[in-house]
């Protein structure tokens, strides 16, 4: 599986994230509904961070949460997306997270978040994702995000996962590293044994 360091995906082109021409510019973070509060001064923030930006989002327990500096800052991630109501891949997407939430034991929520991105906001409400994170006894760290339509849909083309209709969503985790900038993408209905494997080549990279 082929991997590349941050930024050489925010250079050429990209491999586990597709980057938009206009994605760090502020007519898209304004499209993206971000309060100029929350775009901190260009001088300080790093790569990854004007990339990614703060668009907000909120979690299974209705708290707003800002997309790199709550989600991604200092933290390793794997990422699926998903929405609540389908009954294929969904489930079985959710199923192997669970695997990943016990297999890092107590990394959980400290240096590892877990992060489910719903594709279909309107319909994903804070307690709709909290009853669903309940099917898979989704513990502190593991978090169902959902938002304004636009603000999911912007955070969405960030990670490359953005899609017309709900039900032709990807498969794929993405995994990432931000204080090495290692990202990599893996197939989420892989061996949970393979999966394991690259998620621990990741949060354990240095």
């Amino acid at each position: 599986m082929r991997e590349r360091h941050l930024a050489a995906l925010f250079a050429a082109t990209l491999l586990v994230l597709l980057l938009h021409p206009d994605g760090g510019s502020a007519a898209a973070q304004a499209k993206s509904g971000a309060s100029p509060q929350s775009r901190p001064n260009q001088a300080e923030v790093s790569t990854a961070q004007k990339y990614f930006t703060d668009v907000t989002l909120v979690n299974q327990d209705g708290q707003t949460m800002r997309f790199y500096s709550d989600l991604l800052k200092d933290r390793c991630v794997v990422i699926d997306v998903f929405f609540t109501s389908c009954d294929g891949v969904c489930p079985v997407l959710g199923e192997k997270m669970a695997k990943i939430q016990a297999w890092l034991g107590d990394r959980l929520g400290k240096d590892v978040y877990l992060i489910s991105l719903s594709v279909d906001p309107v319909t994903d409400t804070p307690p709709r994702l909290k009853e669903y994170a309940k099917r898979f006894n989704a513990k502190p760290g593991w978090f169902f995000l959902t938002g304004r339509k636009e603000n999911v849909e912007f955070a969405l083309h960030k990670l490359g996962q953005y899609v017309e209709a709900r039900e032709d969503h990807t498969n794929l985790l993405l995994l990432g590293n931000d204080r090495t900038q290692l990202w990599k993408k893996a197939f989420g209905l892989a061996p949970t044994d393979e999966l394991l494997r690259v998620v621990e080549s990741v949060v354990n990279d240095r």
